[in-house]
């Protein structure tokens, strides 16, 4: 895939929205090595931007870009001259969307439209936004405005007229280690010799690597063809088992017998469910795959005209009726501990750098 990304990237003007995010910025630093014209990283946070610059040694291709998606004249200039933007800016936390449901509004939803409209404007060549397997039958204000969002950039392609912007779409299951999530609060707690705090261990949920988020990013944007949604097949695990996997890893590590470090269960957090689901029954209907992923035409295909059969390369109709992370047998506790040891989480010394 090397030769086709060289072609997407070479001498192309980049901007990524949520650059300084942690799939944001892996984004950023992959793509620097396909020799783009130059890379625009747009967001929020001038703390954030000052370390993640001077992390890659002040990259004279990188431009850093304070700014909010909620400002639609600002997205205008960060946008001008743009070839293809990565839309990742989002609030992605369950509570806090629940807690601030229309602050998760305008983020999500409305400074998606500005990402649309910008792009329209700039006469971007792709845009490609970065879903949730919580878009999927949502239960919260988080998933709720995530597939607002895909519906959003999937209209885009109906409505475009003449100009010829490709918006598409990507979900994503829970990525190992970013910012917030599940494996960096457990490491601190084991640390502190517990307690690890689960909401339940008997909710599954889907799990993918930093380097496997980023290659469904980079497959996506040389698949898309306008409208669609992308999904990696990925493995599934139960709560309980990585809790235990990192217990029994790292606990000894830090000075504890694993059986010291006890598990406290606190129930589900308003809105999250026991299990996720990346397809539903209604996606899969014309859904397609490959051999690791799945592809979810536009609802509007018929309005646009659009045949799907044969658009994407070694692509087949799929034969399940959903994909949830509690039909398919779940990784093993040692099967985890494999997966977080290549990731450096059994390392005392790891760091979330992104």
């Amino acid at each position: 895939m090397d030769d086709e990304l060289v072609g997407l990237f070479k001498d192309k003007d980049i901007l990524v929205t949520g650059g300084t995010g942690t799939v944001g910025s892996k984004l950023v630093t992959e793509m620097l090595k396909y020799e783009p014209r130059a890379v625009r990283v747009y967001s929020r946070d001038e703390s954030k931007q000052f370390d993640m610059f001077e992390r890659l040694n002040h990259h004279p291709k990188v431009r850093m870009l304070i700014g909010d998606v909620r400002d639609k004249p600002r997205l205008n200039y960060a946008m001008e001259d743009i070839d293809i933007v990565f839309h990742c800016a989002a609030m992605k936390h369950v509570p806090a969307c629940e807690y601030n449901p229309f602050e998760a509004v305008r983020t999500n939803v409305i400074g998606t439209q500005h990402v649309i409209a910008a792009a329209l404007k700039c006469n971007v060549k792709k845009v490609v936004f970065t879903g949730t397997d919580k878009a999927a039958a949502p239960t919260n204000t988080m998933g709720a405005t995530k597939l607002l969002a895909e519906r959003i950039i999937s209209a885009a392609n109906y409505y475009k007229g003449k100009r010829e912007t490709v918006f598409t779409t990507i979900r994503f299951g829970n990525v190992m280690g970013s910012r917030g999530s599940v494996i960096p609060l457990f490491r601190d707690q084991i640390k502190r010799g517990g307690p690890v705090t689960v909401t339940n261990p008997r909710m599954t949920r889907f799990m993918m690597s930093l380097s496997q988020a980023v290659y469904l990013v980079f497959k996506a944007t040389l698949l898309c063809k306008g409208g669609e949604v992308f999904t990696l097949k990925m493995p599934t695990l139960h709560l309980g088992d990585l809790v235990e996997a990192l217990i029994e890893g790292l606990a000894p590590r830090y000075g504890y017998k694993p059986e010291d470090v006890a598990i406290q269960e606190v129930g589900l957090r308003p809105g999250e469910k026991m299990y996720e689901e990346l397809l539903t029954e209604y996606d899969a209907v014309d859904a397609l795959e490959t051999d690791d992923l799945f592809i979810t035409p536009s609802i509007l295909k018929e309005y646009m005209d659009l045949d799907v059969r044969g658009l994407y390369p070694g692509a087949v109709p799929i034969e399940i009726k959903r994909y949830t992370s509690e039909d398919y047998p779940a990784l093993s506790k040692e099967e985890i501990k494999n997966i977080l040891k290549a990731e450096g989480f059994m390392n005392v010394n790891y760091e979330i750098v992104w």
